[in-house]
């Protein structure tokens, strides 16, 4: 288990954030939305536990794209970097982007959600990570 805070932000180092709690949980989305947003074929990311987020520099930097449906995309207004998602039903359910901490987040990859719109020009590994074609069911 990796030291808390885990501390972390965005490209520029304009926007600086900490989690001051264990992440709940992490996995990979083959979205379009996301394959658009990173520029890749899979976006990973860690959920939050609800209200250990906090940013620490940059409030002013941040902003966000609001889809009409799905999570608002949070992101540095000054290097675009991409921050974190959030539900725009529930605001406490935020999953951050993995590639923002500074360090090993002391947790890994647990499922492949939106499968079905895998990029065809790069082949999921065979890793053996649960697959769903749409979004992970609640548990």
């Amino acid at each position: 288990m990796p030291d808390l805070p885990l501390i972390g932000g965005c490209l520029c180092g304009g926007v600086r954030y900490e989690v001051t709690e264990p992440l709940v949980s992490a996995g990979y989305c083959h979205c379009t939305r996301c394959q658009r947003r990173t520029g890749s074929a899979a976006a990973v990311s860690a959920r939050v536990a609800p209200g250990s987020l906090r940013v620490t520099a940059g409030q002013d930097l941040i902003a966000s794209f609001d889809p009409p449906h799905g999570f608002k995309k949070v992101f540095c207004s000054a290097c675009g970097g991409a921050l974190w998602a959030q539900s725009a039903d529930n605001p406490e359910v935020i999953s951050v982007r993995m590639g923002t901490f500074d360090g090993d987040p002391g947790i890994r990859p647990s499922y492949r959600q939106f499968v079905a719109y895998a990029a065809p020009w790069e082949p999921i590994p065979d890793d053996g990570l649960p697959r769903y074609p749409e979004r992970v069911p609640a548990s």
